[in-house]
């Protein structure tokens, strides 16, 4: 394995994918011998050219950012004299562009998925409690206890209170975000049964989130206002035991692969992100579009800097402009909190190589392959269009994650070089993108990008990943189920009373 990659014949950096490059090393590329002049840390980048002050970076083909300071070839670029070119709102034109597809469509494929009511398949057949206010989180907690001491729940793959602190107290957009949130959390067809706790005095009244809910199967979900019983736990592990009794027949059965909904998302980047673990979630999401399969891409935020690469690939006019509005309400959202809408990217993301927010914009936005863009969904809207969509929500790891759940998705598909722990309410598969992060961190890590710069075949790691998604979509856990770090994060922007 050589020691460092340049990405795209244009880019006049080069990515260090040793432990460390240090002073005296050489880069051998298109002929050309660059000496290393100061150490270089893995996924940073060297100058292969000597470049002048205000001259642009070029990573992935894209300028990353202009350079503070004049730098000589083998010197270290980073946030010490690179600096984004990022502004505010652009003027964008939609030029259409497609790319070839490599993957064809396989009907034989099938995945073993529970087939709800709504039509909708379920990977995980879970009872869920769900307080419409925080005041009843505690009370929630108490059911699921006294639902897993006394009742057999073998037949479930989990019981689990989602607790949040919102349902009263909040104002326009966001008390709408909430009901939305615990709305589509109700609904979701992970869950083979679910409970609603109200307490009874609190602005999200069940009536009220019912409305929002629309249609649901009402053979699955129960309603239990607090104040309107003598004992609301007992109440609760009653009718707990009632979905318990209902779940107990349900069966996984073979569904076609075009029922499977994949959110796309990465946290604690590194500078191999958009080389290896990235790369392979785009194909991955390309060949799942290709067998009749949908998956979201969110992150607005992360998108700043390489949202034309989106906006070209959008399937129509309509999908262009619903992109537009997608990336220009995001910046006006930070505007309205007075902050900078180009901030660079966090410090573990500055310590694993990647220095502006154009040059994280440009690996994020990999995860979505190279498929036409069919959709943009508002927060918590509910996926409809077969084929890749956007999503509007933020970067934050644990927001984002449980928006693309909320939006309908069954499974997320997580990568990283930093790695973390957490998990949302469904699935939350973690990619890392080096393998040393996945030998060190085994108990949070589920699938090792790393291979694609260990000399192992794209192919075969992308079999790989195929194998691990449909496994865990028949019911094999992944880390965070194992050890039930499991969480709902909903989306808040507005006033607290």
């Amino acid at each position: 394995m050589k020691g460092y990659l340049k990405i795209n014949a244009n880019d006049n950096v080069a990515v260090v994918l040793a432990d460390v490059l240090t002073a005296g090393d050489v880069v051998e590329l298109d002929g050309q011998r660059v000496v290393v002049q100061q150490e270089v840390a893995r996924g940073h980048k060297v100058a292969l050219v000597d470049m002048g002050a205000g001259q642009q970076v070029v990573k992935y083909g894209y300028p990353i950012g202009h350079l503070t300071q004049a730098v000589k070839a083998g010197e270290w670029i980073h946030t010490h004299n690179l600096k984004s070119d990022l502004c505010d709102n652009l003027k964008y034109t939609y030029t259409p562009k497609s790319y070839d597809v490599e993957f064809q469509r396989d009907d034989n494929l099938r995945v073993m998925g529970y087939l709800r009511a709504s039509g909708e398949m379920g990977i995980r057949n879970e009872l869920w409690i769900v307080p419409t206010v925080g005041c009843v989180n505690g009370q929630a907690q108490a059911i699921a206890e006294r639902l897993r001491r006394e009742c057999d729940c073998s037949h479930l793959d989990d019981v689990r209170v989602y607790t949040h602190n919102y349902g009263c107290s909040q104002l326009g957009d966001d008390h709408a975000n909430t009901q939305r949130a615990l709305a589509a959390l109700i609904k979701h067809p992970n869950a083979g049964g679910v409970l609603v706790l109200g307490l009874g005095c609190e602005n999200n009244q069940i009536a009220s989130l019912k409305e929002v809910m629309g249609e649901w199967d009402e053979d699955r979900v129960r309603f239990l206002v607090a104040q309107e019983v003598e004992d609301e736990v007992d109440m609760g592990v009653q009718l707990c035991r009632e979905l318990v009794e209902k779940m107990r027949m349900d069966r996984r059965e073979p569904l076609p692969l075009s029922y499977l909904r994949i959110g796309l998302k990465c946290g604690g980047s590194d500078g191999l992100s958009g080389i290896t673990a990235n790369p392979l979630v785009g194909r991955f999401s390309d060949w799942l579009i290709a067998q009749g399969g949908t998956t979201i891409l969110t992150e607005v935020p992360e998108m700043f800097g390489a949202e034309t690469i989106l906006m070209n690939r959008a399937a129509s006019e309509d999908v262009f402009e619903d992109t537009v509005r997608l990336i220009n309400s995001f910046k006006e959202y930070f505007r309205e909190y007075g902050q900078p809408i180009y901030e660079n990217p966090s410090p573990g993301n500055k310590q694993g190589g990647i220095t502006t927010l154009e040059e994280k914009s440009l690996g994020c936005v990999q995860k979505g392959g190279v498929q036409m863009v069919v959709g943009v969904l508002d927060y918590c809207e509910k996926v409809e269009r077969q084929g890749l969509n956007l999503l509007r929500a933020p970067g934050n790891d644990l927001v984002a994650s449980s928006a693309l759940a909320l939006s309908g998705c069954q499974l997320v598909l997580f990568t990283t070089g930093r790695g973390t722990p957490f998990g949302a309410f469904v699935p939350t598969m973690k990619i890392s993108t080096n393998t040393p992060l996945a030998k060190f961190k085994s108990s949070w890590i589920d699938f090792d990008a790393g291979a694609l710069v260990e000399q192992t075949a794209a192919d075969e790691v992308l079999n790989g990943l195929i194998d691990k998604v449909i496994a865990t979509s028949n019911g094999e856990r992944v880390r965070h189920e194992e050890v039930g770090a499991k969480e709902l994060a909903i989306f808040k922007s507005g006033v607290t009373l």
